[in-house]
């Protein structure tokens, strides 16, 4: 049996089978992670929940941004944006069946070696809290008054994590790092405006696995959310969106001892590593 995480594909599901193509996928014997942002922006968004759905306990997902948007404009708590692709999933019969399947989807997975989510992690949690933060919100979004949550989900504050948060201000937070987090300060202050690469940030922001101490650093986490990090592997970070939608590519990496990334091009050229 083998386990391969994929990176976002926000709705670029004919990528999605040409790299399931090229590792062999079997549904039998293979298991897939996906890192969230299944879909919006690209074209088959419909397609992408559909088959990942269907894949059953061969497969699964954790939240990302892009998922709890759709979620928020099903629920018309949203407004859709000029570049959203899901227009497709709302019009569909089984629309009501994905979005409740959607929404008890985790915003955190893991096995005994690795963890899996699509954004980041603040510097004061560590593996217990973490595990603690994310079943707190899935409870939330999962739970009889999920309307309420969406009602109030946008939103850049609180930006820093502190045990006295409650409520929904709480939950904010949380969702905000599972699935929003890039740059931070070195005290874990959130930061939503810079996206860019490594280097390309003000002095007083750091990429959220750099900061000193951080409490997580011996967990191996796979992560997505940026595509302009691209692959990247350093000290138990695994970054693996890499920018399919933009023209990049698709990836996999083959969990074990030793990580084997897979990337394709929309083209469904291999890309070496």
């Amino acid at each position: 049996m083998a386990i391969y995480a994929i990176g976002d594909i926000q709705g670029c599901f004919d990528d999605l089978l040409k790299l399931l193509d090229l590792i062999k996928f079997d549904d039998k014997s293979d298991k897939l992670w996906f890192a969230g942002d299944l879909v919006n922006r690209g074209p088959k968004s419909l397609e992408t929940l559909r088959f990942v759905k269907s894949l059953g306990s061969s497969a699964q997902t954790v939240l990302g941004n892009h998922d709890l948007h759709l979620l928020a404009t099903a629920f018309k708590q949203r407004t859709p944006r000029k570049k959203d692709s899901l227009s497709q999933v709302l019009k569909a019969p089984d629309c009501d069946d994905l979005l409740h399947w959607l929404r008890h989807q985790p915003l955190f997975h893991y096995n005994n070696t690795f963890c899996l989510l699509h954004a980041g992690l603040p510097p004061q949690w560590d593996f217990s809290q973490t595990k603690k933060m994310a079943k707190k919100a899935e409870k939330t979004l999962q739970g009889s008054n999920y309307m309420n949550f969406f009602k109030v989900m946008y939103g850049d504050k609180p930006n820093k994590w502190s045990p006295e948060l409650k409520g929904m201000e709480k939950i904010r937070f949380i969702i905000n790092c599972f699935t929003r987090m890039r740059y931070c300060e070195v005290n874990g202050r959130l930061d939503f405006t810079h996206s860019g690469s490594i280097g390309s940030q003000p002095k007083n922001l750091m990429p959220w696995f750099t900061v000193p101490n951080r409490r997580s650093s011996e967990m191996k986490i796979i992560f997505g959310h940026w595509s302009t990090l691209g692959y990247y592997q350093e000290q138990n970070i695994y970054a693996i969106d890499t920018g399919c939608l933009w023209g990049g590519q698709l990836t996999a990496i083959r969990l074990g001892e030793k990580i084997k990334p897979f990337s394709i091009e929309s083209d469904g050229y291999l890309i070496p590593h």
